[in-house]
């Protein structure tokens, strides 16, 4: 697997169908974008559709978030480049940042994904093949800084919520 950093290959136009009343892209169509850059990326490492329907394992979106910097409208072209962050046996971190073609910033979209045994519908380990190609880019995308926003928290500055740990 040929690797650069960060990887560029899933690209599109907003359709009209995808405008919404205030006239730019709905936050649907965005998460539909990052979902099939999604797809594009796990392609490469041997994990998307076809790994799924072997009915032996996939990867599911755990988490994530969505960050709206610069609205797209209808026909705008765009690009997603998808930058890997971390992995272990089952986990996979990475950042995707959709660009209009003229190199501005619309969106970013922060994933952690969890590799699943389909026949027990359990966290599992990926196959080689998968963290084999994970770790080439690693190596590469390890170089890059951070891109903003990651690890990002939604709030107001002052806000009275208090937050809770998961555990409780």
């Amino acid at each position: 697997m040929k690797t650069s950093a960060p990887l560029s290959g899933y690209n599109d136009r907003v359709d009209s169908d995808w405008v919404d009343y205030n006239g730019h892209m709905n936050v649907a169509y965005y998460v539909l974008a990052f979902d099939r850059a999604t797809d594009w990326f796990f392609n490469r490492l041997g994990l998307a559709a076809d790994y799924a329907r072997r009915g032996v394992g996939s990867v599911f979106v755990v988490d994530m978030n969505v960050s709206y910097r610069q609205e797209l409208r209808e026909g705008d072209e765009f690009e997603v480049a998808t930058q890997l962050l971390g992995f272990d046996e089952k986990r996979i971190h990475f950042f995707h940042e959709m660009y209009r073609l003229d190199c501005v910033l619309a969106a970013t979209n922060e994933i952690l994904a969890l590799h699943v045994d389909l026949k027990q519908r359990r966290a599992g380990p990926m196959p080689t093949g998968a963290t084999t190609k994970l770790a080439a880019l690693r190596v590469e995308h390890g170089k890059l800084p951070l891109p903003d926003g990651v690890g990002r928290v939604i709030g107001l500055p002052n806000s009275t919520v208090k937050r809770v740990s998961s555990d409780g």
